[in-house]
């Protein structure tokens, strides 16, 4: 990442325990939850913990020693190198953690209010990415596409609004998708939790959010780094969330857990200004108009609704990329209301017959399988007939995988044949067939 550019749209580092914008009690209670749980009594590894700067810590230590919460155990360590102060929880702060703990089992990282965020993801905003055309290029340049592809999703990627991919199935519009991911390349500031009504919700995932190495690990390090941005926050990638067919409405929602009386945050939320890809759209248990219904508010206005256990509705920032892809018509799975609201709308297709034959000849120089013009003449004029001449980009790569599969069975050199060809076709259809029970 352009340092300068980090710099730029880094999330000012604290200086004070009010800079975090939560309450002193709240913050009390997740310390003392923390020292609880982890038994940390230093305030280097306490910093670590609470992704706060030492400075902070030591104000909230004691603001807890006043209280009489915690106390003081003298230097940690005598003749050793470290003469760092140690900390322990008294009886009293036992008790106050474990009530704590009843309440919420959060514990670790300082959360950050949901409004401080927002302007956050406005600072780092997808719509913000400058998309050129040597990007998309290069993140797909292992793809076969037509010329004026990329002279639609250019504009598209960059206005980081909404796309619909659609058209016949084996054309590459999930390997587009992830293209698209690819290009965009930069880094953003991710939250490990957000603080909204005195609840915690947890955003920061290892699964979705790609973190970026950070060189030095040495205890000084946390203090020299404090002053370049708030801790509290995680550099990653732009992220990406992939769903297909397993996508649920459900799963755009707030998720508790009872047990430990916290939430985490749904998919649409941990994906903020990266990308959210709907694979297969049609696949899914609900119905794709009654899953684009569900994403209307958050196209047109930039916010999405969440609701609390309680019931309380509240508003999130929506900066996010949505992709939907799909091997349906549009007009067949959406109403015009629902295709006016997704800006752009690009049909992918199958290539035609030159097309075809320029994957195809790349794909067996890759596979170092050698071309056959009578195997080629056999499938273009006796196979693709059958199916009334429609390529796709898949076949290729399949027909040839199939032939070198039969190769190395039979033990002989890779090779191309009009009787290759016929055993490699059977695979990539079903006849069809009545199976009698």
């Amino acid at each position: 990442m352009n340092m300068q550019t980090a710099d730029m749209i880094a999330p000012p580092a604290l200086k004070t325990a009010s800079e975090t914008g939560l309450t002193t009690v709240m913050m009390r209670d997740i310390l003392l939850k923390t020292m609880f749980r982890t038994n940390l009594e230093r305030i280097t590894d306490l910093e670590r913990a609470l992704c706060v700067p030492g400075r902070v810590v030591q104000e909230l230590v004691d603001l807890c020693r006043d209280g009489g919460l915690v106390e003081a155990m003298g230097t940690l360590h005598a003749g050793a190198q470290s003469t760092e102060m140690g900390y322990r929880l008294s009886d009293t702060g036992k008790a106050r953690a474990l009530d704590a703990l009843s309440q919420s089992e959060y514990f670790g990282a300082m959360p950050i209010p949901m409004d401080v965020y927002a302007k956050q993801v406005k600072r780092q905003s997808i719509r913000n990415i400058q998309m050129t055309r040597g990007q998309l290029t290069g993140a797909m340049g292992h793809l076969i596409l037509p010329p004026d592809l990329l002279d639609q999703l250019g504009p598209a990627v960059g206005s980081g609004r909404s796309i619909l991919m659609y058209g016949p199935p084996g054309n590459g519009k999930s390997s587009i998708s992830n293209g698209i991911r690819d290009a965009l390349g930069d880094q953003i500031y991710v939250p490990r939790a957000i603080e909204y009504s005195g609840q915690v919700i947890t955003v920061y995932d290892p699964i979705v959010h790609t973190a970026v190495e950070e060189e030095e690990t040495e205890a000084t390090a946390l203090r020299r780094k404090d002053k370049k941005f708030d801790r509290r926050y995680v550099i990653c990638d732009r992220p990406t969330v992939i769903t297909g067919g397993e996508l649920t409405l459900d799963m755009l929602d707030l998720v508790y857990n009872p047990t430990a009386r916290t939430y985490t945050a749904p998919l649409q939320f941990k994906s903020t200004g990266g990308v959210f890809i709907v694979d297969d759209l049609g696949r899914q248990a609900d119905p794709p108009q009654a899953l684009i219904n569900r994403w209307i508010v958050p196209l047109e206005e930039s916010k999405d609704i969440l609701a609390l256990q309680s019931g309380e509705k509240f508003e999130v920032p929506f900066d996010t990329l949505v992709i939907f892809s799909t091997n349906f018509h549009p007009n067949k799975i959406f109403d015009k209301a629902a295709l006016r609201r997704i800006f752009y709308k690009i049909k992918i297709d199958g290539p035609d017959q030159e097309g075809f034959l320029k994957i195809f000849a790349m794909v067996a120089k890759k596979k170092k399988m050698p071309l056959s013009q009578d195997a080629l003449i056999h499938l273009l004029k006796n196979k693709y007939p059958t199916i009334d001449n429609v390529y796709a980009n898949y076949q290729p790569v399949f027909l040839i995988d199939q032939m070198i599969s039969i190769c190395e069975f039979e033990g002989i050199p890779y090779q191309m044949t009009p009787e290759l060809i016929d055993r490699a076709w059977e695979n990539m259809f079903v006849k069809e067939e009545e199976i009698i029970h």
